[in-house]
């Protein structure tokens, strides 16, 4: 399980899937394989509305994608999958009881008829608007239950996906060619730092040099990325340095590191190593290690659902089950709408590009 000869060409394939999304079927092909899973997806749900959307699949039919949006993601167990923590490996039974969830008409219509009957699921970002974007692994009837090498093996390889998912999301491009990713990237609004091993700049578009000009809570000093804050920049140091040593040194650093301005105002900065697969054309041509994009940060509000289940202690099957009632009482039809309207069809909740 821990063999890099394994793991590592997944995890490059996850960060070139950063760059070039149409890369994504594949690389949870590859994925679903890796961790012992039938099925897999990239999708994104909503608690409230119950909406949620597939943005990439294999091992489902198109048939089956089809319902799944239009009818039976109002019956899936996962709409509380959005109240645990991001990169928490949940199965089935944590959502569910399994005797109830057997007797649901998700699995007797949706999932048994494919002979699914488990699935491996964890969070990768919450949204300001209340949608989850969540990685779903599937598992067959010949495989069994999700048990705990299912588990291990999703816990390996979730922080790379969400690390590439939030990339993607600040890239914000229908597609991106690490041939020539530092000029196609020079137009976007966040903060982008190409940088080698030693944090030293080799390239930095519009948006970081205004970062740099404004010398708050980053700047260069004697060519090099510093960090105002003390802990900060010792830990861009190490993950620089990590990145010159490939994907799997890299590991969970750098996929959200927090930054602060002096006026309160907060920046959130994600490291993409640069030295294997696809990207390392752009790395070799500018003798970069890494990439760093900085944005600002999007205000984390917890969910009504989410507040209310961790005032009470509620849980999941609690939850849902008030969720259930409140919906008999017809607030999550107007509510239903109003999210449509206002996100849906603007595609507000869509997490990859």
């Amino acid at each position: 399980m821990d063999d890099k000869a394994t793991l590592s060409p997944l995890i490059g394939d996850i960060y070139d899937a950063a760059l070039d999304p149409a890369l994504w079927t594949n690389v949870l092909a590859s994925l679903t394989d890796f961790v012992g899973g039938q099925a897999g997806g990239l999708l994104s749900k909503d608690p409230v509305s119950k909406l949620g959307h597939a943005y990439y699949h294999v091992g489902v039919a198109p048939y089956y994608v089809q319902i799944y949006e239009e009818t039976y993601v109002k019956f899936d167990p996962t709409s509380t999958l959005p109240f645990f923590d991001v990169e928490q490996v949940v199965s089935t039974p944590d959502l569910v009881p399994y005797d109830e969830f057997l007797q649901g008409r998700f699995f007797r219509e949706w999932a048994e008829p494919q002979g699914i009957v488990d699935a491996a699921m964890a969070v990768l970002e919450k949204s300001v608007t209340g949608c989850a974007h969540v990685i779903s692994i599937m598992r067959s009837k010949e495989r069994g239950m999700v048990d705990d090498t299912m588990r291990q093996r999703m816990a390996l390889v979730v922080p790379h996906v969400r690390r590439a998912v939030l990339i993607g999301n600040v890239i914000d491009l229908k597609q991106a060619y690490a041939a020539s990713f530092a000029s196609t990237l020079d137009g976007l609004g966040a903060g982008l730092f190409l940088v080698d091993g030693d944090g030293r700049i080799v390239h930095a578009n519009v948006a970081a040099n205004v970062i740099l000009g404004a010398g708050d809570f980053l700047r260069a000093v004697g060519g090099r990325l510093v960090a105002r804050d003390a802990q900060a920049d010792q830990s861009l140091r190490e993950i620089f340095a990590a990145a010159g040593s490939g994907d799997i040194e890299i590991g969970v650093k750098g996929i959200a590191l927090p930054l602060a301005a002096h006026d309160g105002e907060r920046y959130v900065a994600h490291v993409l190593p640069l030295t294997a697969g696809a990207r390392r054309r752009t790395g070799t041509a500018y003798t970069a290690a890494a990439a760093l994009f900085v944005r600002k940060a999007a205000l984390e509000i917890p969910s009504p659902p989410e507040v209310i289940a961790k005032t009470y202690k509620l849980t999941p099957t609690e939850l849902r089950v008030l969720l259930a009632i409140v919906e008999v009482g017809g607030v999550p039809e107007v509510c239903g709408g109003a999210w449509r309207r206002q996100h849906h069809d603007q595609d507000a909740c869509r997490p990859f590009v």
